[in-house]
């Protein structure tokens, strides 16, 4: 059987050695929930969930992460940048992450070539110039060839940074947009005043418009798996200083009387109009967003958390708790910065429970944002001295199955690895790979089985070579990536062997254009028996049954 030549005899053939093989051992893996008896329950290891979303926060303001200042100075600058990108993916790929996160438009401007807004001056140390690549293609396919997904984080309304341009229009880069348009901008706070940068005004209409266009430019020109938002959209107070926008309101105010309702009006428009431009244009690309942790306090709201610090509806205009309940986002990351214990203002043990519960019923997947930079550092008190406070979180999401993943803030703090915590909460979480969390709501195909038509020993471990029947055609899904399963021994696994990561070795990128697909596991040991299952996935990690079984004596 040929898989780019397979006519209607051939694909018939296909799907029906597909149900001659759907013996337990090569049933869809993602139904395997239940045994012949439906009313029995797989027993899982919460400690290697089959399904979890794994990231890092890879952020370019200031260059946090990517690309470092020293990277500035070098006379191979775009080798340097891409060798650090690199590196970070290693890591990744070490913890068994399956997701980044990377910041390509910290302050309205970008990491690729935009027709809208100048380059970004953390690839080059000057605001505009062109870096002489192109990094968003380069951090997109660098983070598929490994099999991560890749979310193209922006920032929506922030222009400059204290220590960059601050609040002088003229330091931004020539042709930068709010040059053009002053009035689309305002500083806070006001010039002058310490921390003081550039905005653009959420309220006015064709900067909502504006900033959605540049963004939806990456979306149409790059294959991105997702969208992401911070936790930035009107900017948190300092001082006593008010957001200079009272013309605004008075201008575009739509009949809402309230100038706090009215703000929040403003953002909840961007959400709902950039979900609805991202489906619009690629149905399968996510959007996702990482409010501050606290929504509101349940002293001001019944409906809010048992906390007393600072909420994002009324300090930076964030409804977040309505985007979920409108299911206006795919997923939502609160940043839980706080510890476990006895911490009025915000208690991680109080916080889960409370977004567990906002999310339950929608479609929308709640992360959970941790605080990697806190551990080990002592401004942060002794809570944070403890070497398992990130582990112990990751243990007590496990009590609520809304909570289906992390992301880590942020990469260089996760790498630097203060205190051991990060060994810990890998040896302890993340032990072996973990497949994307699916999404119903998003458009799918089904897949047919692969076939493995070699599995042998080699010198450097057991190579096996598949091929995917009729990738694509007719009403069948494509395969994006694989994943492989191995078993001790020689035999039939049971459907409840694929219902968690324990017999996961590995999930691999498939190769277009290539009919057969390869993979070397350097884990075997020699003369040991082992039983291969390939699995296909899409690019929404929804996974075809079980190609039937590869022995290997």
């Amino acid at each position: 059987m040929k898989a780019t030549r397979l006519g209607a005899a051939g694909l018939a053939a296909a799907l029906l050695g597909a149900l001659v093989a759907a013996t337990p051992a090569s049933a869809a893996p993602d139904s395997a929930t239940t045994t012949t008896a439906p009313s029995t329950t797989c027993v899982t290891d919460p400690a290697t969930p089959k399904r979890q979303f794994r990231a890092m926060w890879i952020s370019s303001v200031v260059n946090i992460d990517w690309p470092s200042k020293a990277s500035h100075s070098s006379p191979d600058r775009i080798a340097t940048q891409q060798a650090e990108y690199r590196q970070l993916l290693d890591l990744a790929e070490r913890l068994n992450h399956n997701a980044v996160v990377v910041q390509v438009r910290p302050t309205a401007d970008a990491f690729w070539p935009s027709p809208y807004e100048p380059w970004s001056e953390y690839l080059t140390g000057v605001r505009g110039q062109d870096p002489g690549w192109d990094p968003l293609k380069f951090v997109v396919e660098e983070a598929h060839k490994r099999n991560l997904e890749f979310h193209a984080w922006f920032n929506p309304y922030r222009i400059s940074m204290p220590d960059g341009a601050g609040a002088d229009l003229d330091k931004l880069a020539p042709n930068h947009p709010a040059r053009e348009h002053p009035e689309w901008t305002f500083a806070y706070p006001p010039a002058g005043v310490a921390g003081s940068r550039l905005y653009y005004n959420p309220g006015i209409p064709a900067v909502r418009e504006f900033v959605q266009t540049a963004m939806m430019d990456a979306v149409k020109r790059y294959d991105v798996d997702g969208v992401h938002f911070d936790d930035y959209f009107y900017p948190y107070p300092s001082g006593t200083h008010q957001v200079p926008d009272d013309a605004t309101f008075a201008a575009h105010n739509r009949g809402i009387t309230d100038k706090a309702d009215w703000r929040r009006d403003n953002i909840n428009l961007l959400i709902q109009e950039m979900n609805a431009k991202i489906k619009a244009e690629k149905a399968w690309v996510k959007f996702g967003v990482s409010p501050f942790g606290i929504w509101r306090n349940q002293s001001v709201d019944p409906l809010g958390s048992d906390t007393s610090g600072s909420q994002a509806y009324d300090t930076v205009s964030a409804d977040t708790r309505k985007w979920v309940k409108e299911e206006w986002v795919d997923y939502i990351v609160p940043q839980l910065y706080w510890y476990i214990g006895q911490y009025p203002a915000a208690d991680y043990a109080r916080l889960v429970p409370w977004w567990a519960d906002v999310v339950k019923g929608t479609r929308v997947q709640l992360y959970i944002g941790q605080a990697d930079y806190k551990s080990g550092d002592p401004a942060y008190g002794s809570f944070w001295q403890k070497p398992s406070e990130l582990s112990d979180h990751l243990t007590l999401n496990r009590a609520y199955p809304e909570v289906q993943g992390n992301i880590h803030f942020s990469a260089v703090q996760v790498r630097a690895n203060r205190l051991g915590a990060t060994d810990i909460y890998a040896a302890e979480h993340y032990s072996r790979p973990a497949l994307i969390p699916t999404m119903s709501h998003l458009p799918k195909k089904p897949l047919l089985l692969p076939v493995v038509t070699t599995a042998k020993r080699q010198d450097d471990g057991v190579r096996l070579n598949w091929l995917q029947p009729a990738d694509g055609r007719g009403p069948l899904g494509t395969a994006t990536s694989y994943a492989i399963y191995r078993f001790d021994g020689i035999g039939l696994p049971g459907r409840c062997d694929f219902a968690d990561a324990a017999h996961l070795v590995d999930t691999v990128r498939a190769v277009p254009g290539t009919r057969i697909q390869s993979w070397v596991d350097t884990t075997a040991e020699a003369g040991k028996r082992y039983t291969y299952h390939v699995t296909a996935l899409d690019r929404l990690a929804n996974e075809s049954p079980a190609s039937p079984p590869a022995f290997v004596r």
